[in-house]
């Protein structure tokens, strides 16, 4: 999609008709257009279709910027005249999501979020964020984004990401959320819990024989030890990896279950105060 391209950045070359890349693993070439990214999405059965979009970089030039959002709206158009004429390969329903785009200018992407919802498809995406712009800039788009797309269909926010950005993205309307972040930190010895971040190959825990995490939902973080999780990691062990993942999968789960659970007491704003503080301090 939309942020695999961008990645490939020197790589690819983007038209109105779509994407060319080069493979960077053997080299070979390729292109995306809206309607085979449709189509690959029907063949691989994805129970949310995303549109095809261009990702901006950031900083992003403002006449880019609106250009680039511009061809994403017509590649918009294109992806759903895609789906409209086409049916799911398998006995079940896709959801297809379109993506407001429009870097950190706020014209832009109040225009595209104007322009994505009306389109009135199942559930609304805001892309183009959390791609190395200040947090202040991100929130600020993304409730301006949230003022605009339906309260009653599903908003999604793409690339976030750390606890802390999370929590205070619900706060601004965000539903959904998608990103690396728990996996890769995991394989570099980063773990999140609910009291904050552990590097679990610093020294500090080389004699330390409690839990990983003794509140995760977890088993392994119960019941392994931080000393050896750490020795792990030293020997290089793949067995590291497997149980920092876990511990992260576990937390950013329960993260999101918790949420909702303190939206529906009422009790969501001062907990998210509290908790933003505790998961971004480093223990």
């Amino acid at each position: 999609g939309g942020y695999q391209v961008y990645s490939l950045k020197g790589m690819r070359k983007i038209t109105e008709e779509g994407v060319k890349f080069q493979s960077h693993i053997d080299g070979s070439r390729h292109f995306f257009s809206p309607e085979s990214v449709m189509d690959v999405q029907r063949i691989i059965g994805a129970d949310i279709v995303m549109a095809f979009d261009e990702c901006t970089p950031y900083p992003c030039e403002y006449k880019y910027a609106r250009n680039s959002m511009h061809m994403t709206h017509r590649w918009l158009v294109r992806c759903i005249n895609r789906m409209n004429t086409t049916q799911p390969e398998y006995d079940f329903d896709q959801t297809f999501s379109p993506i407001v785009q429009g870097s950190t200018f706020p014209d832009l992407r109040k225009e595209s979020a104007e322009f994505i919802a009306g389109q009135n498809q199942e559930m609304n995406a805001i892309g183009g964020l959390s791609v190395g712009e200040p947090h202040e800039d991100m929130y600020a788009m993304t409730e301006l984004v949230c003022g605009i797309l339906p309260a009653d269909k599903p908003r999604y926010l793409m690339g976030v990401g750390l606890p802390e950005n999370i929590l205070e993205s619900i706060a601004l309307g965000i539903d959904m959320f998608d990103c690396v972040l728990p996996s890769r930190n995991a394989r570099h010895g980063i773990l999140y819990t609910k009291n904050g971040l552990i590097n679990i190959k610093n020294a500090k825990w080389q004699d330390d024989f409690s839990p990983i995490d003794a509140d995760s939902d977890a088993p392994t973080s119960r019941i392994h030890t931080k000393a050896y999780l750490r020795h792990l990691f030293k020997v290089e062990e793949l067995l590291a990896g497997q149980i920092a993942t876990i511990q992260n999968l576990s937390f950013f789960l329960w993260l999101v279950s918790e949420s909702r659970r303190k939206i529906t007491e009422g009790s969501f704003n001062s907990w998210k105060s509290q908790m933003v503080k505790a998961v971004s301090q480093r223990l």
